[in-house]
């Protein structure tokens, strides 16, 4: 199990990596994390939703993405609540305290999805989730170390020097946990290091006598490690190409911004330059607009219009540039939002954009699909991919009853000289 200091130390990535060196190795290998809370998910081929994190790491271990590989998702709906997603379904949506009481019945869950692994794999790799000593949780826990007592897993704990204090965070870390907790931490890990690992010599002498474990070993800073990140956590302001020409990409960074790995192919290209813009006096004159995905529709709709993000999206389309909308921003696009049965906000309606002539309906059932199509048509932003074929899924809680059918991909703004820009709503 790899258990970490905090959130965003790196136990994604490395857990990532045991699970294709054990594969490598010959064996039968499964990631399992208990509970992720993310807005990046992924639909499985049999319609369930799970962390993408672990889809990833199911691929990196030569094996098929399945629900019981994250048995529990949280995703966040706002501050206080979050949908819980249980063994790929939807379960309830839940405040922090609500959900607490949730805690013993998901156990079981929890623990029965980790047994169904380990009776069909030989390895399984399990990831923790934040900090396993965060004291106003511990008592609730079920991502950390109750999961490696009940699996009696050896625990590798893993810290990030690069944001600093890395040996407080550690030694912090040991310190807290229960005598049986800490005897099963088999060794310790330095992620992120940048420079001469020989510097780091005194400092991990001193850990090892802290702590009573030994340093496992010293993870140098990568920068060309391409695994989807889990939370928002790990997208930076921006990303600046070198060449004086580079297409310049607004992305609207949203409150709850979901699944904005999408855009990690526009990051690793040369001659493109990616912003995030969260605020109107840093919009700039971009050559491509991109509002992304949200878990709250409705509600990060308003915050484009309240920040004035709005008024510029629909001038920069008058101005000729293209905007792209991509699930939740696909939808901010059309002409209204219907949400008749509440699901999402207690607006019956919504007015979008009004880019375009689209409607969108939340319903109360959840869609996940693996979904394949074709471009039909390869003009504007398409250009040259005509025939092209998309493999994807969609996940959503929409309908959307217009001739094109939604599938949360890329989709450019038709070129119809006919169609007005609408006034600001």
């Amino acid at each position: 199990m790899v258990q970490g200091t905090s959130s965003h130390a790196g136990k994604s990535i490395l857990a990532t990596a045991l699970c294709r060196i054990f594969a490598q190795d010959g064996f039968q290998v499964a990631p399992f994390k208990a509970q992720n809370m993310s807005l990046n998910s992924h639909a499985t081929p049999d319609g369930a939703e799970i962390g993408r994190s672990q889809a990833v790491q199911a691929a990196a271990a030569m094996t098929g993405p399945r629900v019981e590989m994250n048995p529990v998702l949280l995703k966040p709906e706002g501050e206080r609540q979050s949908q819980v997603v249980v063994m790929g379904q939807p379960h309830a949506v839940a405040s922090a305290q609500e959900y607490q009481g949730l805690k013993p019945a998901i156990w079981k869950v929890v623990t029965s999805a980790l047994g169904s692994l380990r009776a069909e794999y030989e390895v399984i790799v399990i990831e923790g989730a934040g900090s396993p000593v965060e004291i106003n949780l511990k008592m609730h826990d079920i991502a950390n170390m109750r999961v490696a007592l009940h699996a009696g897993a050896p625990v590798l704990l893993v810290g990030d020097i690069d944001r600093g204090g890395v040996f407080a965070q550690v030694v912090g870390t040991m310190a807290l946990l229960e005598p049986e907790e800490k005897a099963l931490v088999k060794g310790l890990v330095i992620n992120k290091f940048r420079g001469d690992p020989s510097l780091l010599a005194a400092g991990l002498t001193l850990l090892e006598e802290h702590t009573g474990t030994s340093v496992a070993g010293v993870i140098p800073y990568f920068s060309d490690i391409h695994i989807p990140e889990e939370d928002s956590l790990g997208l930076t302001s921006g990303y600046r190409s070198d060449q004086d020409e580079a297409v310049e990409v607004a992305i609207i960074r949203l409150p709850h911004i979901a699944n904005f790995d999408d855009f990690d192919p526009l990051h690793h290209e040369p001659t493109v330059r990616v912003r995030y813009v969260d605020r109107a006096e840093e919009f700039g004159n971009p050559d491509l607009v991109i509002i992304p995905g949200s878990k709250t529709t409705v509600a990060d709709l308003h915050w484009l219009r309240t920040k004035g993000l709005a008024e510029h999206i629909l001038t920069a389309r008058q101005r000729g540039r293209p905007v792209i909308g991509i699930c939740a921003g696909y939808q901010m696009l059309g002409m209204r939002l219907l949400d008749p049965d509440g699901v999402e906000s207690s607006k019956a309606e919504t007015p979008g954009l009004g880019l375009l002539k689209a409607s969108t309906t939340f319903q109360e059932q959840k869609a996940t699909h693996l979904v394949r199509g074709r471009v039909v048509d390869g003009r504007g932003l398409l250009s040259g991919c005509q025939d092209a074929e998309v493999s994807a899924y969609e996940i959503h809680m929409v309908s959307l009853p217009i001739s094109i059918h939604y599938t949360p991909l890329l989709w450019r703004l038709a070129q119809d000289s006919t169609w007005t820009q609408p006034t600001v709503p």
